[in-house]
């Protein structure tokens, strides 16, 4: 009786472990709420009353961080703003403001679909986006936040638990409006990474959560995005988990005073899925044939003009200190110079500046020939370029959007954009070696004068004149110069004592 008993034990387990197998990586549920929310639930709001009853401390939290005001209070420059996804200006579809209801489907809430959306209403939060572990919860990707109609409500909010990789990725992966576009260092293959494209989340290995690294508070994240939070300071560095010092080689550990991190093992990004570079809108609208690249994304498209894509890119390298510079909408611009719309902050002589690597966006984009300054072009839904290729309506519609004059003249101007490296972290093994920027054809464009600005660096701080330098170096010289006097005569005076014998 007993073999039979432990017969059916091991044959219950097996079945357990095949179902599971089959599942694929969908998670269970981690605190099963079958119990406690019950259906019938036809929209998002519909779920998130039921969350409120026990959550709604955790709504008032996360109504509070950028992922739902989608702005924060910032420096940028000399200006104390308001900025975010919310009113930033850039150089893939220009702006959010008349675009919303395709823009907004990457938000944590329900029903963005015009300026008048009620920041303070808890209903409108969207609980399932972070917290689905079924891998179903998708959102209506023109549908202001709301979740597509397939989407099974009642079974999702039953399997909530904490957020994934797949969760994030649902909109960081995706921002701009496909896989890659944004982001270099951010995509698809994040969602399930070997070791190569990042040593940290490398599902086989380490297998690194978001929040692992990104620890969150509050529901507040850390973290800031040059591109919408240039003047952020809610940062953290490798250091949280690495030593300031943790190389074995005191050469390398000098060196990370004035390098980060990420410039040495993030040697390449986009490393699986290409990254828009390059988006020239001018071109748009134009009578002919769509056509795709190497990498068979497309290479023009008549809605949008012509692109370039990178795959294994290198990045560019700047100094950088923690914050950026940032264009802010209704400044004026030279339409005959590049604009920089976000850009770090940092030089060799800043004692707080190290070198960090950044995709490179370029773009050329429509602005107001009187006006001087950016247009957010309405470009989704009725009236938008996309359907009418009519730019004056478009740059109408979306500058009523945004409470700027349009002077009904418009041109288009070319613009930069940085977007910092951090993820796709390579094994220590395929770390830059001294060679890659040192050698010939490096990766580093060395300017003559960095050896002097170096030196300027010893002997300064941020009180004034680093004294311990000014008296240290000299005295350094002088024993340096008078061991060198020693030996010279040393060697003069065996050789005379020789020469006499």
């Amino acid at each position: 009786m007993k073999r039979y008993l432990l017969a059916g034990a091991i044959f219950s387990l097996l079945l357990l472990t095949l179902a599971t197998l089959i599942s694929g990586p969908v998670l269970a549920a981690e605190n099963d709420h079958s119990y406690y929310v019950q259906g019938p639930m036809e929209t998002g709001p519909d779920v998130t009353a039921q969350c409120l009853k026990c959550h709604e401390k955790h709504a008032e939290d996360f109504m509070k961080t950028t992922h739902w005001t989608w702005a924060q209070d910032q420096l940028v420059g000399d200006k104390d703003v308001v900025r975010g996804k919310k009113n930033a200006i850039n150089n893939f579809c220009t702006s959010i403001a008349g675009n919303w209801p395709r823009c907004t489907s990457c938000h944590a809430g329900y029903g963005w679909t015009d300026n008048n959306f009620d920041f303070t209403n808890a209903a409108n939060v969207d609980c399932l986006v972070c917290h689905d572990t079924t891998g179903t919860y998708v959102k209506e990707p023109t549908g202001a936040g709301n979740p597509a109609k397939r989407v099974d409500l009642v079974y999702v909010a039953q399997s909530v638990g904490k957020p994934s990789r797949f969760n994030c990725g649902t909109c960081h992966f995706y921002g701009g409006g496909g896989d890659a576009v944004k982001h270099g260092d951010l995509d698809s293959s994040m969602e399930y990474p070997d070791r190569s494209i990042d040593v940290h989340m490398d599902a086989d290995g380490n297998d690194f959560a978001c929040q692992d690294c990104h620890t969150t508070e509050g529901h507040a994240i850390p973290g800031n995005s040059l591109g919408v939070s240039p003047g952020g300071t809610n940062h953290f560095s490798c250091a949280k988990c690495h030593e300031e010092a943790p190389h074995a080689q005191s050469r390398l550990n000098k060196h990370a005073e004035d390098i980060s991190c990420q410039t040495c093992h993030i040697p390449f990004y986009a490393k699986d899925v290409p990254t828009k570079l390059s988006w020239d809108w001018s071109t748009a609208g134009q009578d002919i044939e769509d056509s795709v690249d190497e990498h068979g994304k497309h290479a023009f498209n008549k809605k949008k003009g012509h692109f370039t894509w990178g795959k294994m890119v290198v990045p560019n390298y700047l100094w950088y200190n923690g914050s950026a510079s940032a264009y802010n909408r209704g400044e004026k611009i030279d339409p005959d110079k590049v604009t920089m719309l976000t850009y770090p902050n940092g030089s060799i002589k800043d004692d707080k500046a190290r070198i960090h690597p950044f995709k490179l966006h370029s773009g050329k984009q429509i602005y107001d020939k009187k006006n001087r300054y950016f247009i957010t072009a309405k470009v989704f839904g009725e009236g938008g370029y996309w359907v009418d290729y009519d730019w004056n309506k478009a740059a109408r519609l979306g500058m009523e959007a945004s409470g700027l004059p349009y002077s009904g003249e418009y041109g288009f101007a070319p613009t930069e954009m940085y977007w910092s490296i951090n993820h796709m972290v390579s094994p220590k093994e395929e770390a830059l070696s001294c060679l890659d920027c040192h050698g010939d054809n490096g990766r580093m464009e060395f300017d003559p004068s960095d050896r002097f600005n170096r030196i300027t660096r010893m002997f300064t701080t941020d009180a004034g004149t680093n004294w311990t330098c000014v008296f240290l170096v000299p005295c350094a010289l002088t024993m340096a110069c008078a061991v060198a006097f020693l030996l010279f005569f040393r060697d003069e005076g065996e050789s005379t004592s020789f020469n006499q014998g």
